[in-house]
């Protein structure tokens, strides 16, 4: 049994002293706080695994104190799941796997973020309309309705933006969804689990905004969804070599298995574990059928990266859509408290990937906080600028969710107002750092590569669309280190050049790059800062002759 991590073997607990039970409850806050607000407690397990089982009785007593160290913590349980021990006693002797999750104090839910990728017309609005929503599909596309953002979207059925849906879960593992007309302030209230679905486009024209949406917006996980008639076509291998390209942990959702035979499921079903286990992807897929099999999926999910949970599922008959509730309710965090906290010690970074203007309220942007912590009224720089330079700004409000939030902390998403501040000085691809940062910012970068695709050879004054992050811009390659050309599937390290404006970059950062058919990944190795001096921040700020 592991000292860290968010899960507890207990043998038994039947009538603990008084000075056990507190060392209990403490072991408990430990555990959920490993796990940032969820623990699983396997209960019949001794501590090097060895699945004992408990009788009727001892079982009965063991739920009932734990039932009264989760009360203690202000914790919710639920039983996920029993099981019968074969062992050769009269009496049955059962395992029981108990989620605890802690009510959230001062509204930090723990919050994932979910992409949803896959080819055209697979399904993947849909699929989340009924999630959210809380009420089946009618077969012609009832449920997306709400999801679409602009009218072009209604007419064609296609997503083209980048949309957000909720989905909670409260402490006893609930759905919480806009069913029985809750608004978005309600969920939040009564979740103390939030997964965000990150609705992408499908078609291939927009696949830049599919690769923004999976660069910027730091997804936990992603969904893959593919229709159970089409099988894998279109955008769907892309869509996969993408989320393996930039390391997000994905599993797959079979969709509209209502529309076909079992055979033909079984068809996709086989033909998607074929490219898992080919040597490129390496993965282990896991059919889900049951309940049991996706609280296993969950927990085994988190731990290897390697394993693909498979699910098979209708949005119109609603057909194993409990399997995949089951398993976002019990899915655990990416991190764990420690990592988090220590991203929280450095220093305030806030990257802005959506610029709006709101009546009344001002200039707002969206984004993600990589690190630090932000507060109400903070004073931050925001940039750079086309030359260059970093500008002051004041964060006015915080909002997470559609609902206000005072403090905000590292890896959360969140819309910041900024009150009277120009919309025009502002764009995608910025970074709002605290002053005492001194951030870098170059034109000029080096990166490590391998060349996925390309048609003739990949040479010195190529342009190519580089995205790092939120930073997406045209980048002319400056030079090959030791060779003179590229061919599919060659690796070096290039030196690119931004064609308009210096941007942030770090050392280490993932990058993917495109042009037409090209295609390419690798990471950021080198920079070649601007320092501060050349750029005018040093004297701006210096004389404060910022004008607003």
């Amino acid at each position: 049994q592991a000292e860290d991590g968010n899960i507890e073997y207990k043998l038994k607990l039947v009538n603990p002293s008084q000075y056990r039970f507190e060392h209990l409850v403490t072991q408990m806050k430990w555990r959920l706080q490993e796990g940032r607000g969820e623990a699983v407690y396997q209960i019949g397990v001794e501590d090097n695994g060895l699945l004992v089982g408990l009788s009727e009785e001892e079982m009965r007593a063991s739920l009932k104190t734990l039932r009264r160290m989760a009360e203690k913590v202000g914790a919710d349980i639920t039983v996920l799941r029993e099981r019968e021990v074969d062992y050769d006693s009269d009496v049955p002797r059962k395992i029981t796997e108990v989620l605890v999750r802690k009510v959230p104090d001062n509204q930090q839910f723990l919050d994932l973020r979910v992409a949803v990728l896959g080819n055209v017309d697979s399904g993947k609005s849909t699929l989340l309309g009924v999630l959210t929503q809380g009420e089946l599909d009618n077969g012609r596309g009832r449920a997306r309705l709400n999801l679409f953002r602009h009218l072009h979207e209604i007419q064609s059925g296609r997503t083209s933006s980048i949309s957000f849906e909720i989905l909670g879960f409260n402490s006893k593992g609930e759905v919480v969804n806009y069913s029985d007309s809750r608004t978005a302030e309600e969920i939040c209230e009564s979740s103390s689990k939030m997964i965000t679905f990150i609705d992408l486009a499908g078609h291939h024209k927009y696949l830049k905004t599919t690769i923004f949406g999976l660069t910027s917006y730091c997804p936990d996980f992603a969904m893959l969804v593919v229709s159970a008639n089409t099988g894998i076509a279109g955008t769907t291998r892309e869509h996969l070599g993408l989320a393996m390209a930039l390391k997000v942990p994905f599993f797959i959702v079979i969709s509209k298995v209502d529309l076909c035979s079992k055979a033909t499921v079984e068809r996709t079903v086989k033909q998607l574990e074929r490219i898992l286990k080919q040597p490129g992807c390496n993965k282990l897929p896991l059919l889900v059928n049951s309940d049991d099999d996706a609280v296993t999926a969950a927990q085994q999910f988190a731990q290897s990266p390697n394993i693909t949970p498979i699910f098979t599922l209708s949005s119109v008959s609603g057909e194993n859509l409990d399997l995949l509730k089951v398993f976002l309710n019990i899915l655990p965090p990416l991190t764990n408290s420690k990592e988090q906290e220590e991203l929280m010690q450095q220093l305030t970074e806030f990257q802005v990937d959506e610029i709006y203007t709101v009546p009344e309220v001002g200039t707002v942007v969206g984004g993600t906080l990589s690190s630090g912590i932000c507060r109400e009224g903070e004073n931050l720089v925001v940039g750079p600028t086309d030359d260059g330079k970093f500008l002051r700004l004041k964060v006015c409000s915080i909002q997470r969710n559609r609902s206000a939030c005072r403090v905000l902390r590292a890896g959360q998403a969140a819309t910041l107002a900024l009150g009277p501040f120009d919309r025009s000085l502002l764009r995608k691809g910025m970074v709002m750092v605290s002053p005492e940062m001194n951030p870098t910012i170059c034109s000029v970068f080096e990166a490590e590569i391998v060349l996925l695709f390309h048609a003739t050879t990949f040479r010195k004054g190529f342009q190519v669309t580089v995205h790092v992050g939120n930073v997406r811009q045209t980048a002319i390659v400056e030079k090959i280190h030791g060779k003179d050309k590229l061919r599919t599937g060659e690796k070096a390290v290039v030196c690119f050049r931004f064609i308009k404006h210096p941007e942030y970059l770090k050392i280490g950062a993932k990058l993917l790059f495109r042009e037409g058919v090209t295609k390419g990944i690798g990471h950021v190795t080198d920079l070649q800062a601007i320092t501060t001096k050349e750029n005018g921040l040093e004297e701006s700020l210096g004389l404060g002759q910022l004008s607003f």
